[in-house]
Formats: C-alpha cells, structure tokens, sequence
C-alpha cells in the first residue's frame, strides 16, 4: 500500500508540474456565479481557461481544446443542447469530459440532465458532493437546494455504482474526498472547515480536474488533493470566506511541490 500511495503521489506532484509547463486550453460549460472563480483558479493553476456556451463555436474550439468542462449550475432548457452537442464535440476529438452535476437531485432537469450527460460521454469524469453523487446513483439523499446534507463517506456505495453504469472516474468532495476508479480508491483529508463557505468551491475543483484531464491525469486525484493543500494554506492566513477566497487563487499560484508532498494526507 505504500508503494500505491508513493505512486499515487508521484502522479500528483507530476501532474502539478506538467499542467504548469503546457498550460492546456480548458472549455468550461458553466454557470453564471461561477465563471470569474472558476477562470481565476484555472490561470492561477497553470491552465489556459475559455467560458464558452455558444454551439456555433463549440466544434472548432474542441478540436484544439484539451478537455471540456460541464456545470450545470444555472440549467435551462437553452443550455441542456448545447452541453450535449459540447460533449459529441469532445468525443469525436477523444477529449476527456468533466461532469459536475450541480444539485442533483434538487429537481427532475437536475437529475435527468446529468444522467443524459454522463451516458453521453465517452471519457467522462463526475464530480459533485455526496449527495449530488447519491441522486445521480438513483438512490434517496437529503438534499437542501445544491448543498450537501450527507457526508461523503455515505456516497462511496453510490459512487462505485456510478463507476460501472458510466465508465467513468468519480470524485467525492467533502470533508473527506473520495476518488474512485478502476484502478483503486483513495481518500483525501486535506481542506478546510471555511472551504464550503465560499460559493462555487466544488465548481473549482471541477474546473482544475479537466485541466489535470488535460494532461492525462483523468483520476481526479491531483485536483482534489492540490485545491484541499491550497485550501488549509490560504485558510491559515484568511480572516472569513471573502478572503479565504482571494487567498486560495493566491495559494494555488505559490504552491510548490515540496510544500505539496509534505501537505499531503492521502489514504
């Protein structure tokens, strides 16, 4: 098991590293409170973002684009066509798509959306909390608008299941992240109490799992693990969430990878 986690950290740190010298263009299909964070926290990674939700455009920019992100935060009817015709897009190009599933479970187009999108696309990668993570799994969840009220230890079940039905990787975030694939399960402890205080946190870490897709790392382990590392560093010198969040694009800019290997808790 040590080996696993040495090897495991390797990918990370690596990742970090390459994500910083190709600076992959990431499109993200997200919503509107989000767009600044989740642009700000791309750049500050390394990564190239473009918020793009125009289908005229969207078959040229993923033939060059390295991944494409899906939000579907602020869903309507408008949007569902364009993020399905983003993901053939990313399929022909054989380009990796993430899936975060905002609120799943909070309304009928939440859930029947995200199970569209996931059975759509061909490398595909879910992120959401435990209970976005439990309804798009079909099973009963508490739910409070696009806020988790379930711990992620309680989505792990759902999460395998999610694995199988979509072939795809899925990442659990909370105060304890899970990352489930094929290959192994691991659990990550790092982050901060203050993290879920700061909206579109989780649409972050989204965004920086398809810049890591980018490169290859389609686990969704070096995203969790990077933004949880940036999180507990930012929140050390951060008086509430509205500086926290200046201070973890700030952390995100500075972090290197002797502070990220020393930092990391991974199980």
């Amino acid at each position: 098991m040590n080996q696993q986690l040495d090897t495991a950290i390797n990918t990370i740190v690596t990742a970090l590293r390459t994500v910083r010298e190709q600076k992959p263009l990431v499109v993200n299909i997200t919503n509107y409170v989000v767009m600044n964070n989740t642009a700000n926290a791309l750049l500050a990674m390394g990564a190239s973002p473009i918020m793009a939700h125009s289908r005229q455009e969207m078959a040229e920019l993923m033939s060059f684009a390295s991944a494409l992100v899906i939000n579907i935060g602020t869903l309507d009817s408008q949007w569902i066509p364009r993020m399905l015709f983003a993901v053939e897009q990313a399929n022909i190009n054989n380009k990796p798509v993430v899936l975060d599933p905002v609120g799943c479970g909070a309304s009928a187009l939440r859930t029947a959306t995200s199970r569209q999108i996931g059975h759509a696309a061909n490398k595909l990668i879910i992120r959401g909390n435990a209970s976005e993570i439990i309804a798009l799994a079909g099973e009963k969840t508490q739910h409070k608008g696009v806020d988790a009220q379930d711990d992620s230890d309680a989505a792990v079940g759902a999460a395998h299941y999610l694995l199988e039905t979509y072939q795809g990787n899925v990442v659990i975030s909370g105060a304890t992240d899970f990352v489930i694939t094929p290959e192994g399960e691991f659990q990550l402890n790092n982050g901060h109490a203050m993290m879920p205080y700061v909206t579109g946190m989780g649409c972050s870490l989204s965004a920086l799992t398809g810049a890591f897709a980018a490169i290859g790392e389609e686990s969704g382990l070096a995203a969790v693990a990077i933004l949880g590392v940036a999180g507990e560093i930012a929140a050390a010198q951060s008086k509430g969430p509205g500086s926290l969040q200046l201070n973890i694009v700030d952390a995100l800019y500075q972090l290197d990878e002797k502070t990220l290997i020393q930092r990391i808790k991974l199980s």
